[in-house]
């Protein structure tokens, strides 16, 4: 579909929005201008609060695919339409449903605990969902006797091993965008600014949260800088988030890690795919729409309803 070069894409899509009973979701990672024309952004807590709650006839959701996934999990009665169905994501990629059931197998006495970040499949394979927000509180729900399955961010379970000294078996995933930060290219960078703070998000690589001054899930991330007396951060998380940073402190300075060589490997390749324009297409259309077999969504549901219900 060609879109016309004269209208205004911001008010169409709040025309269409209107027209249609729809609401836009959007991650803290997309960029700015999808930001600014979403009407609740958030991390996937959040956003999944919001997808349980909401009255919308049509959920855009301006993120990646297991993200809307998420929604229509919540919402099976509700069309669930995405900018563009091939904004996937590495670390769900990571982790097959096939294979995940195998280690399930292996562990037959083990809770199963899986991030957000996970397809539907084996959301369906596990017994409470986690995100970064809630994954410390999660994991200390369950009586220690209990064996407990974490998947997939292995740099995630560790630091959940090491903030509650809960052994859990973990699943060898990771995502893209927080594995490739440089720990010797942050050390140098505080160098040029020894006054700046470090946050980063529990994604990345251990030695990264070693020389952290603040770890945190993305809006944990957010929320320090806005309460925090400090003036310079360098943030070691998607550069997403940064937008947000510089709209709430406007007066601080907000400095992206640096990844372990020259690309722009802290910014995810799949977030970006979605576009102004495609997010006004997609209204436009009703599509792609996210569609999922009854079963999957009845048995992935129970999981995130308990992560929901422990979240309260």
């Amino acid at each position: 579909m060609i879109i016309d070069v004269n209208i205004d894409l911001a008010e169409e899509i709040l025309k269409l929005k209107k027209q249609k009973n729809a609401v836009i979701l959007a991650h803290y990672y997309q960029m700015g201008e999808i930001q600014d024309i979403a009407d609740f952004i958030g991390d996937s807590l959040q956003l999944a609060q919001q997808a349980q709650k909401t009255t919308a006839d049509i959920i855009l959701f301006s993120g990646v695919h297991f993200m809307a996934e998420t929604a229509k999990i919540l919402n099976p009665n509700k069309k669930v339409i995405v900018p563009d169905l091939n904004a996937g994501c590495s670390l769900a990629d990571s982790c097959p449903a096939e294979d995940f059931s195998q280690l399930r197998k292996k562990y037959p006495n083990a809770i199963v605990i899986s991030y957000i970040n996970c397809t539907a499949e084996v959301k369906a394979l596990s017994d409470i969902i986690c995100t970064s927000s809630n994954a410390v509180k999660i994991v200390e729900s369950i009586p220690k006797e209990q064996p407990i399955i974490f998947a997939p961010d292995k740099n995630l379970g560790k630091y959940i091993i090491k903030k509650t000294g809960r052994e859990m078996i973990l699943w060898n995933g990771a995502c893209e965008v927080h594995e490739k930060f440089s720990l010797q290219k942050m050390i140098e960078l505080k160098v040029q600014h020894p006054d700046a703070f470090l946050i980063a998000h529990p994604e990345c690589e251990e030695d990264v949260l070693n020389y952290a001054d603040f770890i945190g899930s993305t809006s944990a991330l957010l929320n320090y800088v806005k309460s925090s007396s400090e003036k310079k951060f360098i943030v070691a998380t998607e550069t997403g988030i940064l937008h947000q940073m510089q709209k709430y402190c406007p007066e601080k300075m907000f400095i992206p890690a640096p990844p372990n060589n020259t690309c722009a490997c802290n910014e995810c390749p799949y977030m970006k795919l979605n576009t102004f324009e495609k997010i006004y297409l997609a209204l436009k259309s009703e599509s792609p729409e996210i569609i999922m077999n009854k079963n999957l969504i009845e048995k992935a549901k129970k999981a995130l309803l308990k992560m929901l219900d422990l979240s309260k």
